[in-house]
């Protein structure tokens, strides 16, 4: 391995530590959802008025769904027997993968967790512990357990139990490579019940996955399963029980052996088992399911040069068809939950499985093409699963789910209007930070060259090294290079990225270059070229000009000096967009609720109505550009009123804006929690904001938007990002001072994506 990869690794080891390290401890905790602030509501809480529901429950104890949090209650369980790649660690070690699953639930279905780690292994003992804790819950999901015990654990408590439960190192794989299953056989043009399948692989999720291709019309008797010995059989002996069932009447004993003239081959197994050879031997239109993690069993490279029909699927993100188990396992148990279903049948498998394969087949939303930073996205070898970031899949997989529960008679609660249950499927989706995952993954797709100014200070290091070493940008550090060295060494960062100092030996002929251009923009207003030279030295007016002059793609200054100071020689270097004719910032808020933008924050202190149409404008432009459809409201302290000053210059915007842009959802003068609440803005029928609430907010001047957003910074309710700076032709963006990690990164990413956009352009 080279020093670069020892590095890399070394640093990514110490990224992980820091991270599960950091306060708070852990990746779940538990949040009050009741109010509590007054002795009445602790008494309605617990004593005395607890005791009301209690008894309630004692005497009806389905209504334990209506009193408490069972019913979005998930159990993740293990004995850390099977954990990840890493084997029989033990309980306690297992804890953190059992927190990131419970992560997983929350912000991919909104479902609450408490990991459970139990320390016993044997598997009576093991399913009593389990059958103990589980009235606390409304499902139970079984992870990293080893097989066999896993089989005999799942199918004891599946008959045992009366809530939903499943092994998803099983299941998950199964029902998501089934669905890619069903799609490659179509895009193959061949019938599930006349292929031949060789599975690589006898553990529990490969004989989960080869029983389920079964129930969809695979016939065993063409299915060949290999174990770290061969092929299964009629010559083997001393079997497990679970491969028993898939014995095969064969002489073929070697993997090599079998692949020839197959037609599919799943790796459920470990990586680069697969070589050339074999895939060549597969028969017309292989399909390859390489799904070893984090080395496939044959890359995906390797398998589409040396054939071209090949149709392939791994386990890892970075290649096209990823058969993540995070497709399925959340809005499994969504659906589940919602019917308060006695199990998870496999029906309701079956339904997860075709609602995935069928959305697959679906016009892709732009939302989902933006996630990815691709030109399409349409069904065909390069995209037969749907992708994790898809925001449908909450709604067509656990509405699939539900409606099977309910059919299939293991419901205890029906759902009859879907439409409805969608729209409560998509309100709970608000509240995470998929939309700060969607920019990322669009960034990384394309990353672009990222100056970062104030290099010496530690938050601004660890950004870049974020950066770095996630993918997202190329970062450069502007700044003295020797104090930046000495920081990154008492910080133990090994970053092997570009530092600039503009006062270097090495920027020589930059600073000449740059001195002229300073000198050209700016001798007609106040410069000379001695100015001109002594400002190049400074990192201010340097990194502007690195962009100017194409030596870096975005840049993100700020974060030790106050905003004016910074924006000045960016605003001096910088040209405004065709169009623009005032520059203006923007706020991005993540609170538990869906994305919101608040506009100007930063620049215009008493903007007219003229400007503030301009800021509406370049800010449904920036909010279009995160795949989010702007609903704009223009602010004022009074309702459709215009009495004040200032509301009649708000009101005078909105005109204009109807007038001139009658497609645009814009509407106002209104106060913002009017603008905010459905059953508010029903109130005014005559508003093209409609009854559904606004998210994008313009004010009718500094103040009021610079001190809301930092009312909401400082109480730290919400994720700010920014501020995003609109209207100019580079992208360039101000840190707030004293920025956090998480917002330098951020704010980075915005950088990544607005270059990629004028690189489109």
């Amino acid at each position: 391995m080279s020093s670069n990869n020892n590095r890399d690794e070394k640093n990514f080891s110490q990224a992980a530590l820091d991270y599960h390290k950091a306060e708070p401890k852990g990746k779940i905790e538990v949040i009050p959802s009741k109010p509590h602030s007054s002795q009445r509501d602790l008494s309605l809480a617990y004593s005395p008025g607890v005791a009301v529901p209690c008894m309630e429950i004692h005497d009806k104890p389905e209504t334990v769904y209506d009193y408490t949090g069972k019913g979005n209650l998930v159990a993740v369980i293990s004995n850390g027997t099977a954990v990840l790649g890493l084997g029989d660690i033990g309980a306690e070690a297992s804890k953190p993968v059992m927190e990131g699953k419970g992560l997983l639930f929350k912000i991919f279905a909104d479902i609450n967790v408490f990991d459970i780690e139990i320390d016993e292994k044997d598997p009576d003992k093991f399913i009593e512990i389990v059958k103990g804790i589980a009235p606390t819950f409304g499902g139970i999901n079984l992870e990293d357990i080893k097989a066999p015990e896993a089989f005999y654990i799942e199918q004891r408590l599946k008959e045992e139990l009366n809530i939903p439960l499943m092994h998803d190192d099983q299941h998950g794989t199964a029902i998501i490579s089934a669905a890619a299953l069903i799609n490659s056989l179509q895009i193959a043009n061949k019938d599930i019940d006349k292929v031949k399948m060789v599975v690589n692989g006898a553990g529990a999720a490969a004989i989960a996955c080869t029983k389920l291709y079964i129930s969809l019309g695979l016939k065993k008797e063409n299915v060949l399963m290999c174990d770290s010995k061969g092929v299964i059989n009629h010559k083997r002996e001393n079997l497990t029980p679970e491969k028993l069932d898939f014995i095969a009447q064969t002489d073929i004993e070697t993997l090599e052996d079998a692949v020839k003239g197959s037609d599919i081959f799943i790796g459920l197994s470990k990586g680069n088992v697969m070589t050339t050879e074999m895939l060549l031997s597969m028969g017309e239109n292989p399909i390859v399911f390489a799904l070893a993690n984090p080395d496939p069993e044959i890359a995906y490279d390797l398998a589409l040069s040396t054939r071209k029909d090949v149709i392939m699927a791994t386990g890892r993100s970075d290649y096209p068809n990823q058969v993540n188990n995070v497709l399925g396992f959340p809005y499994i148990f969504r659906g589940a939950l919602d019917v308060q279903a006695t199990g998870i049948n496999e029906d309701m498998k079956l339904a997860a499985v075709h609602a995935i394969a069928d959305l697959a087949k679906e016009p892709v939303p732009e939302a989902v093409i933006l996630a990815y930073n691709v030109q399409s996205l349409q069904f065909g070898r390069e995209y037969f699963i749907p992708k994790p970031f898809d925001n449908r899949l909450i709604t067509k997989v656990s509405s699939a789910v539900a409606k099977a529960a309910i059919e299939s008679g293991v419901a205890r609660k029906t759902i009859t209007d879907f439409e409805e249950y969608e729209h409560q499927l998509l309100d709970r989706m608000g509240r995470d930070e998929r939309l700060v995952r969607m920019m990322q993954s669009r960034a990384k797709s394309n990353p672009k060259r990222i100056t970062l100014g104030n290099a010496e200070e530690y938050n601004v290091l660890k950004a870049a090294q974020i950066l770095y070493e996630e993918g997202i940008a190329y970062p450069s550090l502007l700044g003295d290079k020797k104090y930046i060295k000495e920081q990154m060494e008492r910080y133990g960062m090994n970053l092997d990225i570009p530092i600039i100092d503009p006062s270097d030996d090495d920027q020589k002929e930059n600073r000449k270059k740059y001195r002229e251009t300073l000198w050209k923009l700016r001798q007609r207003k106040g410069m000379n070229e001695y100015k001109a030279k002594r400002y190049v030295r400074q990192r201010d007016y340097f990194g502007p000009l690195m962009l100017k002059h194409g030596d870096t793609d975005g840049l993100i200054v700020g974060f030790s000096k106050n905003y004016t100071s910074v924006l000045r020689p960016v605003l001096e270097v910088i040209e405004k967009d065709k169009g623009v004719d005032k520059v203006a910032a923007m706020m991005m808020i993540l609170s538990e609720k869906k994305p919101i933008f608040f506009a100007d924050t930063s620049i215009n202190q008493n903007p007219t109505s003229e400007d503030l149409v301009n800021i509406a404008k370049m800010a449904e432009f920036t909010v279009k550009s995160f795949a989010i459809e702007p609903r704009i409201a223009m602010l004022g302290f009074e309702n459709f009123a215009a009495i004040s000053e200032t509301s009649k210059k708000v009101a005078k915007a909105v005109s204009i804006l109807h007038e001139k842009y009658p497609k645009m959802i814009v509407d106002g003068e209104i106060q913002p929690d009017f603008a905010m609440n459905a059953d508010h803005l029903s109130d005014y029928p005559f508003s093209k904001l409609g009854t559904t609430p606004a998210n994008t907010f313009i004010f009718p001047n500094l103040e009021s938007a610079n001190l809301s957003y930092k009312i909401l910074r400082g109480m730290k309710v919400a994720q700010v990002i920014g501020p995003i700076l609109m209207g100019l032709k580079q992208p360039v963006h101000v840190l707030q001072m004293r920025s956090s990690v998480d917002e330098i990164v951020n704010l980075a990413t915005i950088a990544v994506l607005d270059a990629q956009r004028r690189e489109k352009k």
